[in-house]
């Protein structure tokens, strides 16, 4: 088999994976269970106090750790959650712009009008935004199911956004842009903190923990609605935010998670969606002050955060536990960051690793995770299965390389 016959049937394969994620989805009616749901038990209905504090701490990371599905027992139901449904929209977006299929269009736009009844309450935030499904607790705060997070809401603006930017414009795109545009200005409002020196976009509201992606993804959607409605004030604020991550980046080209003592880490996702964050913000606002600063963090990630045969690791200096979304991540952040040839071939090489170790052929889905002598192959929607198909799909429209017509 040539190199090039080898490649296309690469794509094939990744096509009908991708095929197999989303009639999985769609079986599910999109919803499924998360590794941070654990408050949604049925038994705080009657000890709702347990929640905050480290019960329900405990909880939620036994859960999310055990490798057997202890959720049906526990009386956790399976929810559609806000962000995975945004990402399913965005891979069937690019299968769309790809196929012309227009029931994905049509799945989409259903998608769309159930995302914007889910936004968080209006009265409180002014703004649109979106939360979790569920309660969930975390080392320093409780955050109540529907609270605002910059991530889940940068990625329904997107979703909404890009189905409103279609040439085949469905019939609800002006509000589907108005909502993602108004994101940004919950993101200004309520997110921007000056905290000990520094100036950035929270995780959530009333936060001062400073998270590089968290800070750069708020940055970027200020920045893209910026660009679109010729705001000068969001433009230079969206600037000064990504400057707050560019100066603290390591001289390797790295970055640490955060900036409290137990953020100290640098992991493959995150180190990616800093990037993604940042090449956006300099497209948008046509910018190359931070291209420095991009080709030093992807120089750093594609040293330190692969192996030679394609494993994408979770940490710089240790490979586990081995995850998808580190996979997925890494596809988006080859392709539309990098962008050479060699980019690409890198992260086929990474797909290529994902099918061998973490696929589950016999369910259509991968793993979870995978630790040194013991794998979790709970289906995670959100944080696993919407992330791959979004990758593949993006992968499967920007390859250079696509299948031969079979004969």
């Amino acid at each position: 088999m040539t190199e090039t016959s080898a490649q296309c049937q690469s794509v094939s394969t990744i096509c009908t994976v991708r095929q197999a994620l989303l009639q999985n989805a769609k079986a599910n009616d999109f919803a499924g269970y998360d590794p941070f749901d654990g408050l949604n038990s049925r038994l705080f209905n009657w000890l709702p106090a347990l929640k905050k504090g480290l019960f329900g701490l405990a909880w939620i990371q036994f859960h999310k750790r055990s490798p057997v599905n202890f959720r049906p027992l526990c009386g956790i139901p399976k929810g559609r959650n806000p962000k995975g449904v945004a990402l399913f929209i965005l891979g069937m977006l690019e299968d769309y712009r790809r196929t012309g299929d227009e029931n994905l269009l049509a799945q989409c736009v259903e998608l769309a009008d159930w995302l914007l009844t889910q936004q968080s309450d209006k009265t409180q935030w002014q703004h649109s935004c979106w939360g979790y499904h569920f309660d969930w607790n975390a080392r320093a705060f409780f955050v109540p199911k529907g609270k605002p997070n910059v991530i889940t809401t940068i990625y329904v603006a997107q979703a909404l956004y890009a189905l409103s930017q279609l040439s085949a414009r469905p019939a609800n795109w002006q509000q589907y842009r108005d909502v993602a545009f108004d994101a940004a200005h919950f993101i200004v409002n309520s997110l921007y903190t000056e905290h000990d020196g520094r100036a950035f976009f929270a995780y959530i509201p009333g936060e001062t923990a400073f998270v590089h992606n968290a800070s750069l993804w708020g940055a970027a959607w200020v920045a893209v609605v910026a660009s679109q409605t010729a705001n000068q004030q969001y433009a230079d604020l969206a600037l000064q935010v990504a400057w707050q991550s560019v100066r603290e980046q390591g001289q390797d080209g790295s970055w640490v998670y955060g900036a409290r003592h137990h953020h100290q880490f640098i992991d493959g996702f995150h180190t990616g969606y800093n990037l993604e964050a940042l090449h956006m913000i300099g497209q948008a606002l046509q910018t190359d002050e931070f291209a420095d600063a991009i080709a030093q963090g992807l120089q750093f990630y594609k040293t330190e955060l692969f192996e030679a045969d394609g494993t994408a690791k979770y940490y710089h200096n240790n490979r586990y536990p081995l995850d998808m979304h580190s996979v997925a991540q890494a596809v988006f952040t080859l392709c539309r960051v990098g962008g050479t040839s060699d980019d690409f071939v890198l992260a086929d090489k990474v797909i290529q690793w994902s099918l061998r170790e973490l696929y589950l052929p016999a369910s259509g889905q991968f793993y979870y995770q995978k630790q040194p002598g013991f794998s979790n192959k709970i289906n995670y929607i959100r944080w696993t299965q919407a992330w791959v198909y979004y990758a593949f799909a993006y992968f499967g429209r920007v390859s250079p390389i696509q299948p031969e017509p079979k004969e």
